[in-house]
C-alpha cells in the first residue's frame, strides 16, 4: 500500500491526545456521603468497574477513529498492475476495404464500427487513427467526427504490416496500445505476434451475417464479327446462389443488353453481342451482398489502322500482304537496301522477312523501337549467318541460335494460353493437320513458346519487355521450305502479332496494379496528358517516346469508372478502371491473425479493460467509511454502556 500524501501521516502523533485525556481526568471528584449500609458500598464498587471498561472502549474507538481519518487524508492506494503503461498512446487501425461493406446484425460493418467509435470514445481521449488510405495523428473524437463519418471504402487492401511500419516510423520511441478493427478477409501479418509481446493489442472482428456474394470478375472481347462485338463476361459465385441473377450492359447511360445467369457451378461465363462501335460502358448485376464488385467498367476503342513495314523481297512478302489487309493496316513493303530508317519510329510493327543479313545499324534502331513499345517479327533466312542472327538477338535477352538442321519436322504443339491465341480457339485441339518445315535452326535460351515442333523445340517464341514485343521464328516459312503458309494457323498468328495491344481490345485496368499503356500522342516539352471523368481527375506518370507517350497509373485513380485520356481538351483515348476483386470472398477470413491476441466485442470493453489495468485502487473511501463506523460505535458505547 502506498500514499499520495504520506506527509499527513505525521498527524498520527495526535493519537497521544485522547490517551492523555483518558489518563489524566481533568474533572474534580465530588464527595458524596452515604449511610453506612453494606448494600450501597457494593453497588458503588460495581459501578466503578463498569465505568473503567467504558473508558477503555471509548479510548480504543477514538484512537481508531482518529487514525482512520488521518489515513483517509493521506489517500492510500494499491498500485495498478500496469501502472507503468498509463501514458501509452492509443492507436486505432480501422479496415475500410470493400469486404467491410458487408452487413452485420446492426448494418454495414465499417459504418457500424465508426459509429461505435463516435459513441464510445470519451472527448478527452487522445489517439491516432489509421485506415487503408487515411491517417489522423494525435486527435480526439470531437476533432475528427465529421471526417470519420465521411470515410469511404478503399480499393487498397488492409495491409496490417504496412500500417504498423508507418506507425513505427512516425512514433518510434513511444509505448502504444493497439485497437485493430478488421474482418480479416485476406489479411496477413508477420509482425502481429512480435507486436503482441511488447504492446497491448485488442482485435474487434466484425462478422457479416450473409457471406454469399457474386462478383463480375472480368469482361473481355471474345470475338469480332461483321456488325457486332461479342463480349465474354466472367462471373463468380461465393456461397450458394439459387435464384437467377440479372445482368445488364450499358454504353455510357444507355442500356444495350440484358440477360440472366443461374449458378449451377462456381464460375460462369456469359456471352453477349453489342454493336460494333466505340464503347465506353459497364456491366452490372444485382445481388444482396457486396456492391463494389457488382459493376465492371470497360472501353472498346474504334479500331485504328496499324502502320507496318515488311522488309523482304516482293515475292516472299505476298502472303503477309494478304493477311495484313489495307482495311486494318497501312503496310509498307521495302527491300533492305531501300529501307528509310527514319520512318521506323512511326510504325507499330516491323517484319524482317528472310533477309540474308541484319546490319548492326538496323539492329540498334530496332532495339530502340522495341524499347519504346514497338513489335518486331523475325523470320530468319536459311542463308543467315548464325553469328549475325545472334548479334541481333542478344540485345533482347538470352535467346540464340545454335546451328541448322536438315531434318524435316512437324509443328505439332500450340500454346493455347499464349496471348497471341487468346479467343482464337473455342477448345484445345490436338489432331489438326500438322504443318512442317524442311530446314530449321536449333534454338537455345529463354522465350515464351508459341508453336513447337514434335521434338519439343520451339518453332515460334515471344520475348517482351512489357511494352515491346519480339516474335522469333526458328525456320524460314517460304513455300520451298515449309507448308506453314497453307496452314489455318498462319492468319491468326501473324494478324495478332501485328496488332497493337490496345487495338480492338477492352481497355480495362485494375486500380493499384501500376499498369502501363502506350498511346499515340505528340507532346511539347512541358505538355502533359491527364486522365479525367466527371468525378475524378489525375495526371499519371508519363514518358514521351517519339510520337508516343507511355503512361503509368501507380495507385490511381481511387474510384473505378470510365475515364478519358486528354491532351488539353482533346480526348486521345477512352479507358476504364476497376477495383481488384480481392475482397469478394467473405469466407476468406484469416482466423490465425487473432491467435495470442485479445479479441473483444466492443470498443467500450477495450477502454474499460485498459482503465482497470492502469488505474490505482484508491482506499481513502474505505477509511472514511471506517471513520464513520467507529463514530457510530462511540455513540452506541456512550448510550448503552453504563
Amino acid at each position: 500500500m502506498q500514499f499520495k500524501h504520506p506527509e499527513i501521516l505525521y498527524f498520527l502523533f495526535l493519537l497521544v491526545i485522547p490517551i492523555l485525556v483518558h489518563l489524566f481526568q481533568l474533572r474534580k471528584f465530588k464527595k458524596e456521603y452515604f449511610t453506612n449500609v453494606k448494600l450501597l458500598r457494593q453497588l458503588q464498587q460495581e459501578t466503578r468497574k463498569s465505568s473503567t471498561l467504558k473508558k477503555w472502549l471509548l479510548l480504543a474507538t477514538r484512537l481508531l477513529l482518529l487514525a482512520l481519518l488521518i489515513f483517509a487524508f493521506a489517500q492510500p492506494f494499491f498500485t495498478a498492475k500496469e501502472a507503468k503503461n498509463k501514458e501509452n498512446e492509443l492507436i486505432i487501425l480501422v479496415d475500410n476495404s470493400f469486404s467491410m461493406q458487408a452487413k452485420g446484425n446492426k448494418g454495414e460493418l465499417l459504418k457500424r464500427s465508426i459509429q461505435e467509435l463516435l459513441e464510445s470514445l470519451p472527448e478527452t481521449q487522445n489517439f491516432s487513427l489509421l485506415t487503408n488510405n487515411n491517417v489522423f495523428w494525435d486527435v480526439d473524437i470531437k476533432t475528427i467526427q465529421s471526417e470519420l463519418q465521411k470515410i469511404e471504402y478503399s480499393a487498397l487492401p488492409f495491409e496490417l504490416d504496412f500500417l504498423l511500419t508507418q506507425i513505427d516510423s512516425k512514433k518510434p520511441n513511444t509505448k502504444k496500445d493497439y485497437l485493430i478493427i478488421t474482418d480479416a478477409i485476406g489479411t496477413n501479418s508477420k509482425k502481429i505476434e512480435d507486436l503482441n509481446q511488447t504492446n497491448q493489442v485488442y482485435f474487434i472482428n466484425p462478422v457479416a451475417e450473409n457471406k454469399n456474394n457474386i462478383s463480375i470478375e472480368n469482361v473481355t472481347l471474345s470475338q469480332v464479327l461483321d456488325a457486332f462485338y461479342e463480349i465474354k463476361i466472367t462471373l463468380k459465385s461465393y456461397g450458394k446462389t439459387e435464384e437467377a441473377i440479372p445482368v445488364a450492359v450499358y454504353n455510357k447511360e444507355a442500356l444495350i443488353a440484358k440477360s440472366q445467369v443461374t449458378f449451377d457451378k462456381t464460375e460462369k461465363e456469359l456471352k453477349i453481342n453489342i454493336p460494333k462501335n466505340s464503347f465506353h460502358g459497364k456491366v452490372t448485376l444485382q445481388d444482396n451482398s457486396l456492391q463494389y464488385d457488382n459493376e465492371f467498367y470497360f472501353s472498346i476503342s474504334q479500331p485504328k489502322k496499324q502502320n507496318a513495314i515488311i522488309i523482304g523481297t516482293e515475292e516472299k512478302n505476298k502472303f503477309l500482304n494478304k493477311i495484313l489487309t489495307e482495311n486494318e493496316f497501312v503496310v509498307t513493303n521495302t527491300e533492305l537496301t531501300k529501307l528509310n530508317y527514319s520512318s521506323i519510329e512511326n510504325q507499330q510493327t516491323i517484319i524482317l522477312n528472310e533477309i540474308s543479313e541484319i546490319p548492326q545499324a538496323l539492329g540498334t534502331t530496332l532495339l530502340s523501337f522495341y524499347n519504346k513499345g514497338g513489335t518486331i517479327i523475325l523470320i530468319p533466312s536459311i542463308e543467315n549467318n548464325i553469328q549475325n542472327l545472334n548479334n541481333f538477338c542478344k540485345n533482347f535477352g538470352s535467346f540464340k541460335f545454335l546451328n541448322t538442321t536438315d531434318t524435316e519436322k512437324q509443328i505439332t504443339k500450340i500454346s493455347f494460353n499464349h496471348p497471341i491465341y487468346k479467343n482464337v480457339f473455342e477448345k484445345k485441339v490436338s489432331n489438326f493437320q500438322y504443318p512442317k518445315v524442311t530446314k530449321s535452326f536449333i534454338p537455345s535460351g529463354n522465350g515464351l513458346p508459341i508453336l513447337q515442333f514434335e521434338d519439343n523445340t520451339n518453332f515460334a517464341i515471344s520475348i517482351s519487355n512489357k511494352i515491346g514485343n519480339l516474335f522469333v521464328f526458328t525456320a524460314p516459312i517460304n513455300k520451298q521450305n515449309s507448308n506453314f503458309q497453307n496452314s489455318p494457323l498462319i492468319v491468326p498468328t501473324f494478324y495478332n502479332m501485328s496488332q497493337s495491344k490496345t487495338n480492338s481490345k477492352t481497355n480495362t485496368f485494375t486500380i493499384g496494379e501500376n499498369e502501363t499503356i502506350i498511346i499515340d500522342a505528340i507532346l511539347s516539352k512541358d505538355e502533359v496528358v491527364s486522365i479525367t471523368n466527371k468525378q475524378n481527375s489525375f495526371i499519371p506518370q508519363q514518358q514521351i517516346i517519339n510520337a508516343k507517350v507511355k503512361l503509368a497509373f501507380g495507385d490511381y485513380p481511387e474510384l473505378a469508372g470510365n475515364y478519358n485520356i486528354k491532351q488539353t481538351e482533346n480526348t486521345i483515348e477512352e479507358i476504364s478502371f476497376n477495383y481488384p476483386r480481392t475482397e469478394s470472398d467473405l469466407n476468406n477470413t484469416n482466423t490465425t491473425l487473432f491467435n495470442k491476441t485479445t479479441t473483444v466485442n466492443s470498443i467500450e470493453t477495450v477502454l474499460n479493460d485498459l482503465h482497470s489495468k492502469r488505474t490505482d485502487t484508491a482506499l481513502w473511501k474505505w477509511f472514511i467509511i471506517g471513520t464513520l463506523l467507529f463514530l457510530l460505535i462511540e455513540l452506541l458505547i456512550q448510550k448503552f454502556v453504563k
